[in-house]
């Protein structure tokens, strides 16, 4: 198989994956993956949704406080003590701009906050127009420098029972520690359940054919370790699991970024979902515990509100880091991921680990290339034998067959050699698309005239560099097609590749264009060997 058909093959695996992955993520048949990970550990269970008051109106609130560390500035509603706000400091908005990028909010026609409270017999957020109304000692708090740990308590009394909602968030961190103690002095037991989920509105998943982010809900269970559950499927059916050691999570995420509500040491944890008119939840809700008169008891939650940062949501949970979601071939992309990691770390630039990396990879590959055109090119020499061989033997497909493979075996030529690369190469490049668009990493960081790395080219130098890379290779590697029009699909063949990479985000670009730049280079090396060893035959 010579290198223009290796081109047309291309062609059509990355149109076939593009199709899928937007097809994938249009559809997104989560309810399915529901029944599978209903196990025997994760039977299914009432929702505890149940017991919260349906109506989506909030009380009024009274006032928001403000609270900043160097990574998140919040703000939290006093009436609740719900999350109504998060903005990420050390992230833009969008590309130059100075105001921080908002992943929760709370405004018309696009709500998106954490909530959390305190259910069961005695509860006080049974009512989402009656919730507590909690009193703090200032309107603002901030980490000040020297300081590594920030707590906001909130408190409110009701019927002889004290309860304090506390907030700890940690520098560089965006993990924010979420617990409530409560002493119970009513003369009487009282029996509480914490519950803690993320309220969005219920949007579109998102992404482009290019593109196919995704924008929804996903969860782990102690069986599951990572599914999306999109708003769709939330429409369609209320998710429902036990997690009998308490080990899971409960997430809204997005292109770059994620929140989630981790329980913390509650084994018999409900993981649920559920729907009131345009708004959709997903979170836990921790069994009851029920507390005696003059005894306090504790429940704790993290939420993690912020970018997806592999190694710091792997500490914050276990398998939190998944929702940097790498697709079927993660266990290429993630090890491509830490790699390209390592080498910025020397480097100091994305632009140039993407370079290094593609050294890299093709280094590593290049037997595999000398030995496809060490194939191509005995292919090309038997073509006389192939030709005469053609004439003699006619239309006897079988024999044909036979005799074809008796010459292959003599000359000890493989006529699918030159696949093996090919076969490699694709994988490789699918996973280091996911990689590079799942990359918060890459987000705004520049490289020569590219302001950001994870968008397209806005002058489309690189496409256009990278077609031109692609017919000279098509121009050094000669064929043995000559049928017309198979020839004039193989010289259209860069023009077409070049229409896709136009939108494609620059850095995956600049890989294949360095790739295109390294296999030219090959490509000569391995051709002059050749014409030494009187192979190579135009």
């Amino acid at each position: 198989m010579d290198s223009q058909r290796n081109i047309l093959l291309i062609a059509l695996a990355l149109v076939s994956f593009l199709l899928y992955q937007q097809w994938n993520v249009a559809k997104n048949p989560a309810p399915q993956a529901v029944e599978q990970a209903q196990s025997s550990s994760t039977l299914p269970a009432p929702s505890f949704a149940d017991e919260l008051d349906p109506a989506p109106a909030q009380q009024a609130s009274a006032k928001t406080i403000t609270v900043t560390t160097d990574v998140l500035t919040l703000s939290i509603d006093t009436v609740g003590g719900d999350v109504v706000s998060a903005l990420l400091n050390q992230y833009d908005a969008e590309l130059d701009s100075e105001d921080s990028f908002v992943l929760l909010r709370n405004e018309p026609g696009h709500q998106f906050i954490a909530q959390s409270g305190l259910v069961g017999p005695q509860g006080i957020d049974l009512s989402s127009t009656n919730r507590p109304n909690y009193s703090v000692s200032a309107d603002s708090f901030a980490l000040a420098d020297g300081q590594d740990e920030l707590r906001i308590p909130m408190t409110f009394q009701a019927n002889g029972i004290d309860y304090v909602k506390t907030f700890i968030l940690k520098r560089g961190s965006y993990a924010i520690d979420v617990t409530f103690d409560v002493a119970n002095n009513s003369g009487n037991n009282a029996t509480f359940g914490m519950y803690a989920h993320l309220r969005q509105n219920l949007l579109d998943s998102g992404g482009s054919l290019t593109m196919p982010t995704y924008r929804g809900g996903a969860y782990s269970t102690e069986d599951t370790r990572y599914k999306k559950y999109s708003f769709d499927d939330m429409q369609s059916r209320n998710l429902s699991l036990n997690l009998p050691n308490g080990e899971g999570w409960a997430a809204m995420i997005q292109h770059y970024f994620a929140s989630a509500w981790v329980p913390r040491n509650e084994p018999g944890t409900n993981l649920y979902t559920r729907v009131i008119g345009n708004l959709g939840d997903i979170g836990v809700r921790m069994p009851n515990k029920t507390i005696a008169n003059g005894d306090a008891a504790s429940f704790a939650a993290t939420l993690w509100v912020g970018p997806k940062l592999q190694s710091e949501m792997a500490a914050t949970a276990s398998n939190l880091d998944l929702v940097v979601d790498y697709g079927w071939l993660w266990f290429i992309a993630k090890p491509l991921h830490m790699l390209l990691s390592f080498i910025q770390s020397f480097v100091g630039n994305w632009g140039l680990a993407i370079i290094g990396l593609t050294f890299i990879v093709r280094g590593a590959m290049y037997p595999l290339t000398k030995a496809q055109y060490t194939s191509m090119a005995k292919m090309r020499m038997l073509q006389p034998k192939l030709q005469a061989m053609r004439e003699r033997i006619g239309d006897d497909r079988q024999r044909m067959s036979q005799e074809m493979m008796e010459l292959y075996k003599k000359e000890k030529v493989n006529p699918l050699g030159g696949c093996l690369p090919l076969i490699l190469q694709m994988p490789i490049f699918i996973a280091l698309y996911w990689a590079l668009m799942e990359s918060v990493e890459l987000r705004h960081e520049e490289f020569l005239w590219l302001k950001d790395l994870a968008a397209m080219d806005p002058y489309f130098i690189l496409p256009l560099l990278m077609g031109a890379s692609m017919f000279l290779i098509q121009k050094m590697s000669p064929t043995t097609v000559t049928d017309p029009m198979q020839q004039k699909i193989m010289t259209f063949m860069p023009v077409m590749f070049t229409f896709f990479f136009l939108w494609f985000p620059s850095g995956l670009v600049l890989y294949w264009l360095v790739s295109n730049v390294v296999t030219l280079i090959q490509q000569t090396l391995i051709y002059k060997a050749l014409e030494k060893k009187g192979l190579h035959s135009k």
